[in-house]
């Protein structure tokens, strides 16, 4: 079943996509626009929670949208502000201009023109920069690392299912394929549609790695290039957002929900990091103790082990990611680390030189990107001032240790639920100072409340279990 709106790929619309990767001042946009009638820019921003939020206005506003000059109700937007507060500014980064590469069409068929985005920092009404912004947190947090010499890099693993729709064209958790990992068609059904996706994000200056079929019946990942931190979150926005609206327009459903099915396995987002000092990786040392990694390196996986527990509600946002953060299904649940090994929380993939890197294995894709790259870089940059040193890498399986295995190395879980986890993030100063007071505040309030309100319903499987039974 397809929308009213559908998504049509053409090649003319992807060169026409590609011409924005150069980057432009004002009037080129301006410009450009015109010349390939674009009716349409949305000025895109993400709440707390990271919900794509978005204000679109027609082309007799572009100027005054370029301009910073677009104001929208924040006390409508998730942990934004108050309503006796509630004007804000919508201030564009320019380097985001894209066009989409397709053509809206309407219900009565008529061609809508042309829809562009720019991806925009929230500001207070008298220009000052608004604390409780998400991109902005990151930005802080990368200025952090610029003024110790350093720049972030990441490379995200993003994992979603492709479900089909019902007979109205409601989500379902029906799985469109019985594949595995790395089986193709006519067994993957989902590769017409990861093609699709695929297409788009490189019209949208994505450089794609790698589309393939992942473990689980109807799940998928789509690998894109590494690059600076606060590039690599808003391709993650933009990425949510395209293969949601691909799924759509073929008729099924797309979730970045981390763990939609009980028995199968969930949906990570494994975050690749490094540090950079100009061109040179600094996580590099080919006279390293640990198989050519530095000591830098070593004391930022200190920095992320410590304070792991303390970011995990903010990596792991939502009740149903700590159904995926359970043994037996691939997920990590201890704090380790490891050369190659991948059942630790933190992996040292083998490849060194510029691709030297850490491979963070319990986010999930329900995060605010922005946040969670701020919160593991002050995790490891706090690692790196403070010199911590992790504990010795651990070769065996993690998976199959006994309680006792793991008490005698010291390692400890992540917390067991949304409940814990917000508990420690109260408690990881770290973590809240590069989060920011206002962030803090709003993400755990809303977290508080999600959870009281999960553990106060009755849920089905307590009515299976007790309803005959007491």
């Amino acid at each position: 079943m397809h929308d009213l709106i559908t998504p049509e790929l053409k090649d003319v619309d992807l060169e026409v996509c590609r011409a924005t990767e150069s980057g432009m001042d004002k009037q080129q946009i301006l410009s450009h626009m015109k010349d390939h009638n674009v009716q349409f820019l949305r000025l895109q921003f993400t709440d707390v929670t990271g919900i794509n939020k978005n204000v679109e206005v027609p082309a007799s506003q572009f100027q005054k949208a370029l301009d910073g000059e677009i104001m929208f109700d924040g006390s409508s937007i998730e942990g934004f502000c108050r309503i006796e507060e509630s004007d804000m500014l919508l201030k564009p980064d320019l380097s985001t201009y894209r066009i989409d590469p397709w053509v809206s069409v309407g219900s009565g068929g008529r061609g809508q023109g042309r829809v562009a985005r720019v991806i925009c920092d929230v500001f207070n009404p008298d220009e000052t920069p608004f604390e409780g912004c998400p991109r902005a947190t990151l930005k802080r947090a990368c200025d952090d690392a610029a003024a110790m010499g350093y720049a972030m890099n990441a490379g995200p693993e993003a994992e979603f299912f492709l479900f089909m729709r019902g007979k109205d064209g409601e989500a379902t958790t029906r799985t469109h394929d019985s594949a595995g990992y790395f089986d193709l068609a006519p067994i993957d059904l989902g590769e017409a549609c990861r093609r699709e996706i695929v297409v788009a994000l490189e019209a949208l200056g994505f450089e794609i790695e790698a589309a393939h079929h992942e473990v689980a019946a109807g799940q998928h990942e789509i690998d894109f290039k590494y690059g600076p931190a606060l590039q690599c979150a808003d391709q993650l926005t933009t990425f949510r957002f395209v293969v949601r609206r691909i799924a759509r327009g073929m008729g099924l459903h797309a979730t970045f929900m981390p763990k939609p099915l009980f028995g199968l396995n969930g949906s990570g987002m494994h975050v690749h990091q490094s540090l950079f000092k100009g061109e040179e990786n600094a996580f590099y040392d080919k006279n390293g103790t640990h198989e050519g990694i530095s000591d830098l390196m070593r004391h930022y996986v200190g920095g992320l082990l410590k304070h792991a527990r303390g970011f995990c509600a903010i990596t792991n946002p939502l009740v149903n990611s700590y159904k995926r953060l359970v043994p037996g299904y691939e997920a990590p649940t201890d704090l380790a680390w490891s050369m190659r090994n991948r059942s630790p929380l933190i992996r040292v993939p083998a490849r060194r030189g510029l691709g030297t890197r850490c491979e963070v294995r319990m986010p999930d894709p329900s995060c605010n990107p922005y946040l969670a790259f701020a919160a593991m870089l002050a995790s490891g940059l706090d690692g790196v001032r403070n010199k911590i040193e992790p504990p010795e890498p651990v070769a065996a399986n993690v998976y199959t240790m006994s309680a006792r295995e793991r008490a005698r190395l010291k390692i400890k879980s992540l917390p067991g639920n949304l409940g814990e986890a917000i508990a420690l993030l109260e408690k990881d100063d770290v973590v809240k100072d590069a989060l920011g007071p206002h962030i803090t505040e709003q993400f755990i309030l809303a977290k508080k409340i999600e959870w009281a309100e999960y553990i106060c319903a009755v849920h089905p499987w307590e009515v299976e279990q007790y309803l005959t039974k007491y």
